[in-house]
C-alpha cells in the first residue's frame, strides 16, 4: 500500500518485486519540484534504500543535471572507473560503456575506492526497447542470506581487486585517474592505498584491498558492500574470459578479485554470490523521464541486458569516510 510522505500529492507505491515508486506529474519545472521535496526524498532513500520518481518528464542532460544538483549540491568526480563514461557536465556522466547484450551484475558503485559515494542518482532520458532496467538488491538482506563462514572470512581478510589498464579493455588509466602523468598517478595510488607496477609494454597493473562488509553511516546496519562477484573473472562470459586470458594472460585480465589474503575466489563462490543477489532483486523497467535515487551502501544495483537505444545519466554524491580494512598479508601487482 502507498506510503505517504510530508509533501502535497505525493505517495510511494510499494509492491513486491519492485522498488519503491513515487508518482508525480511535473512537466514544467522538475528542478523546482526537486528543490521543494529534497528533504522528503532523502528521507525516503534512507528508509527504503532507493526510490524511483516517475512523472518528472526529464528531457535532456541540462535538465537532469539541474535536478541532480538540487538533490545533491556537491557531485563527485568519477575516479578509478572500471569502464569508460561520457562526461556531460562536471559530475554528470553517462552509464558505463558496457556491451548491451551483457548484464552488469549487482554491485555497489566504485566500492573499491577509499571514499565511495553514499548516494547514486540516475536519470533516464531514453528508455530501451526491451530490458536495461537498473535493478536493486538490499545489502543487509543479502548479507544475512550468505553463509556465515564465508562472510566471516571476508570480514577477516577483506577482498582484493587487481586491475590491468590498457587501451583496449575497460577504462584506460588516463581516463580512470584523470591524467596520463605517471608521477601524478603514482601519488594518487600511494595516497589511496593502491599498489601499482608499470609493465614493460607501458600498461599499468594495480592491486588494492578493501573491506567486504561495512556499517551504514546512518542506520548502523551491517551491509554486504563490495564488487567481489561483479569484477571477478568467473562473472565474465566464458568465451570472453578465454579470449582475454589467451591475449593478456591470466595475470593480465582487466580486472579480477581475490580473497584479501590473495587466495583465488572460485566459480562456486561467485555463483553463490550472484544467486543470492538474484534471490533478493527488485526491478522496474525504465520509462523516459524517470529519476532514481539509490543509497549506495544500503542498496546494490545492476544493469540488465537490453535492446534499442538507452540513455541513462549518472551522478555520485556524499562520499563516505575512508574505508578501513583489517591488516593482513600484502599482495602486490606483478
Amino acid at each position: 500500500m502507498p506510503y505517504p510522505i510530508p509533501a502535497p500529492l505525493l505517495e510511494v507505491d510499494l509492491h513486491p518485486g519492485k522498488p519503491p515508486i513515487l508518482h508525480t506529474d511535473t512537466p514544467d519545472d522538475a528542478q523546482a519540484w526537486a528543490a521543494e521535496h529534497h528533504h522528503a526524498l532523502r528521507t525516503l532513500v534512507t528508509e527504503h534504500g532507493a526510490v524511483l520518481i516517475r512523472g518528472l518528464h526529464l528531457r535532456d542532460a541540462d535538465q537532469a543535471a539541474a535536478v541532480f544538483h538540487e538533490l545533491a549540491p556537491s557531485l563527485m568526480t568519477d575516479r578509478e572507473a572500471f569502464a569508460p563514461r561520457q562526461t556531460y557536465t562536471p559530475g554528470v556522466y553517462s552509464s558505463s560503456q558496457w556491451p548491451p547484450n551483457q548484464p552488469m551484475c549487482m554491485h555497489h558503485e566504485i566500492s573499491y575506492t577509499l571514499q565511495p559515494p553514499g548516494l547514486m542518482l540516475f536519470a533516464c532520458l531514453t528508455a530501451p526497447t526491451t530490458g536495461g532496467a537498473t535493478a536493486i538488491a538490499d545489502a543487509p538482506t543479502v548479507l544475512e542470506a550468505l553463509p556465515t563462514e564465508l562472510v566471516h572470512r571476508f570480514e577477516q581478510e577483506g577482498w582484493l581487486l587487481t586491475r590491468t589498464y590498457n587501451d583496449e579493455i575497460g577504462a584506460p588509466y588516463a581516463e580512470a585517474f584523470g591524467t596520463d602523468d605517471r608521477t601524478a598517478i603514482e601519488v594518487y595510488c600511494r595516497t589511496h592505498a593502491i599498489e601499482l607496477a608499470w609493465q614493460p609494454d607501458g600498461s599499468l597493473r594495480t592491486c588494492q584491498r578493501r573491506p567486504a562488509v561495512t556499517v551504514h553511516p546512518v542506520t548502523g546496519r551491517r551491509c554486504w558492500f563490495n564488487q567481489i562477484a561483479f569484477l571477478n573473472e568467473w562473472t565474465i562470459e566464458p568465451e570472453i574470459r578465454e579470449y582475454l586470458i589467451d591475449v593478456y594472460g591470466a595475470e593480465g585480465l582487466p580486472f579480477n578479485t581475490r580473497f584479501g589474503g590473495g587466495d583465488p575466489i572460485g566459480p562456486d563462490i561467485v555463483e553463490l554470490l550472484n544467486d543470492t543477489y538474484t534471490a533478493h532483486t527488485t526491478r522496474e523497467p525504465w520509462q523516459a523521464g524517470d529519476l532514481m535515487l539509490v543509497d549506495n551502501v544500503r542498496t546494490a544495483h545492476s544493469r540488465e541486458a537490453f535492446q534499442g537505444p538507452r540513455e541513462v545519466l549518472v551522478a555520485m554524491a556524499e562520499p563516505l569516510r575512508p574505508a578501513q580494512c583489517p591488516p593482513t598479508v600484502e599482495v602486490s601487482p606483478r
